[in-house]
């Protein structure tokens, strides 16, 4: 064989791995630079860069982040196996009802907030079971419980606020916690130990490398013995517990249920995670990603509030990156797969 023709096959072979590594690098790369981004450009259009960038404000932003990033963890593991999740916005607004539907019966706190939880989970867990059952695509099955859920959410509220009586529940959201040592909200915490637990689940736990699995190929998980049926169930339960806990949150912050909620949240949600790496087609994501993408989702907000922008302003802001963040991701994948 010429030694020629060996030799420019092997430097483009290097070629390419070199380019798909630096592709991985900035991927990687691509969520912490446009936080970054973000935070400087509006920093310097505020007027008052000292306000912006001073301690108070990251308090705030931070305690606007745990709703979305909540989202974010349950979401990123649903997208990482392939599917996808547009009732999420309903089932926070559903949790905060029944949450706060629990506290103004007497119900325990604890008790309360479990309720909201495990709300969620029910919620996601009809929707696995009516993809798997149904065969139903996602898109579909999840897009009409985003009605039910609404729905539900509006009766059992009698379609008015439930007010909630002053609990210790009411503290996981505040801005500035109380005691003071905490520094950020009780919320901001949860949010953080739940973010790293999952993450170590995902990378290092068989059950979170069958999540991949399914993501990247299903058909050759099937083959591999990976009951995909069963683990869809498991997956949007586990991703509408998540969703559960930003409901009881979303109460908290609010200190009452209202089933109007979170409309469009899911947009804000998918597009956290989105913008943190994760990718429409599955398999591939990350919780780190998700919750970067759902600070800069917050340093979006914050920023057009402070400029004093209206709320179409920030709607139109949002859906632009979402369409940018998911035509860089297609590109993404065409060049993998080219």
């Amino acid at each position: 064989m010429d030694t020629t023709k060996v030799a420019a096959r092997d430097e483009t072979a290097t070629e390419i791995v070199a380019l798909r590594s630096s592709g991985q690098w900035l991927a990687r790369l691509g969520p912490f630079l446009g936080l970054a981004l973000v935070i400087l450009v509006f920093g310097l259009m505020s007027g008052a860069p000292a306000r912006y960038f001073s301690v108070n404000n990251f308090r705030i932003v931070l305690s606007q982040t745990v709703i979305v990033g909540l989202g974010a963890i349950g979401m990123t593991v649903i997208m990482v196996s392939g599917g996808i999740d547009l009732s999420v916005g309903s089932t926070i607004a559903l949790s905060s009802v029944i949450t706060a539907l629990g506290l103004r019966d007497g119900w325990s706190p604890l008790i309360a907030i479990g309720a909201g939880i495990l709300i969620g989970g029910f919620i996601g867990g009809l929707n696995g079971l009516a993809i798997t059952r149904l065969r139903v695509v996602p898109f579909i099955v999840t897009l009409g419980m985003l009605g039910i859920g609404r729905g539900t959410a509006k009766w059992l509220a009698g379609e008015q606020t439930v007010n909630a009586p002053a609990t210790w529940v009411n503290q996981l959201a505040v801005t500035f916690p109380t005691p003071s040592w905490l520094f950020v909200a009780a919320g901001v915490w949860i949010m953080v130990a739940l973010a790293i637990l999952m993450a170590l689940v995902l990378r290092n736990t068989v059950f979170g490398r069958r999540i991949f699995a399914i993501g990247s190929n299903e058909a050759a998980a099937r083959a591999c013995g990976i009951q995909v049926g069963r683990m869809k169930v498991a997956i949007y339960a586990l991703g509408g517990l998540f969703v559960g806990l930003a409901g009881v949150m979303q109460m908290s912050r609010l200190r009452q249920g209202d089933p109007t909620v979170a409309i469009g949240g899911e947009l804000d949600i998918i597009a956290a995670v989105v913008i943190g790496g994760g990718s429409l087609s599955g398999g591939e994501g990350g919780i780190l990603g998700s919750m970067i993408g759902a600070l800069i989702m917050s340093f979006l907000r914050n920023g057009c509030q402070q400029m004093g922008w209206p709320n179409y302003i920030q709607e139109i802001i949002i859906g632009t990156i979402i369409v940018i963040a998911v035509a860089i991701d297609r590109l993404r994948v065409s060049r993998q797969n080219a």
